[in-house]
């Protein structure tokens, strides 16, 4: 196991997970899920206090494209140790003209996840999800479950058996 949490099929523990993440995770070869201090969802403290290390950690950014007065939105998975090129790379392979952070209140409503807890499973079908080399390579990762009060491990390779899964060099 990774860390000091107690892990558990997340096909087993939907009390775990937004509604929407429950729905997609028997889909999710390997997911296990544990409950966590909600005051301890966002990434470093999350790390820190239950001992995972930050490059086993992957973080979820809601991207927003604009193209032509339309609005487009993408996931990016990105270990913790990284950044994503969303100016270049994501912009570059989006189409889009501009791409910038999804406002939280657009990011939370269109996934029905919690904000700190957004997680590429279970995301609305027509996203993209862009899935930095440097996480489909890593044995176990550790990201949202929709929930700020758990988290979900998996192994990295999982990532890219999601339905719009991409796998590119997203990492500056």
């Amino acid at each position: 196991m990774l860390g000091t949490l107690d892990w558990g099929p997340a096909d087993e523990r939907h009390d775990l997970l937004a509604a929407p993440v429950a729905a997609a995770i028997g889909a999710v070869p390997g997911a296990e899920v544990a409950e966590i201090d909600p005051e301890l969802a966002d990434t470093a403290a999350f790390c820190e206090r239950y001992g995972v290390p930050l490059d086993a950690s992957a973080n979820c950014v809601v991207v927003a494209a604009k193209r032509g007065g339309e609005v487009s939105y993408a996931a990016c998975m990105i270990l913790a140790t990284g950044r994503a090129d969303v100016n270049g790379v994501v912009r570059k392979h989006l189409g889009a003209r501009k791409v910038s952070f999804a406002p939280m209140a657009d990011a939370t409503s269109l996934t029905s996840m919690e904000y700190g807890g957004i997680t590429p499973v279970g995301l609305p079908e027509t996203w993209p999800i862009l899935v930095d080399e440097s996480v489909a390579a890593a044995p176990r990762v550790v990201i949202g479950s929709g929930l700020r009060k758990s988290k979900i491990l998996l192994p990295g390779k999982a990532l890219t058996t999601l339905p719009t899964a991409e796998l590119l060099a997203l990492a500056l």
